[in-house]
């Protein structure tokens, strides 16, 4: 089971340990964004700390009905005590847990602020 918050922005806020494989490792305090298709998306000053390996460039349409072009890496995180070799996208935002990285997961918020975020593996 993995514990987060939610923040006074009402972001469910948890930290999540990135890195590329056991080398180097950081732990990032990610919003969860149930809109976000992917994985996990970094500030590209993250995923060049950690030396993340570029792998793709991929068209991704965004809320707003807008397409960009997100270069993606490659990532170790430590989901469910467990590594698991992830896709991340680079982006100018703060960092992103997407419903791909989710799936499989049950996700609970106490939607009140420092309310409790707890998500646990369903298998």
């Amino acid at each position: 089971m993995m514990q987060g918050f939610m923040n006074q922005s009402c972001e469910a806020i948890i930290p999540v340990v990135v890195g590329h494989s056991k080398a180097r490792q950081r732990m990032v305090q990610a919003v969860i964004d149930t809109g976000f298709t992917g994985f996990l998306s970094l500030p590209l000053a993250i995923i060049e700390l950690l030396e993340l390996p570029w792998i793709f460039r991929d068209s991704v349409t965004l809320g707003d009905g807008s397409e960009v072009l997100f270069d993606m890496y490659s990532a170790s995180v430590i989901w469910h005590g467990q590594y698991r070799v992830v896709d991340v996208a680079a982006s100018e935002a703060e960092p992103l847990v997407g419903m791909s990285l989710l799936y499989g997961s049950k996700l609970q918020i106490e939607a009140v602020e420092r309310g409790i975020v707890t998500i646990e593996a369903m298998m």
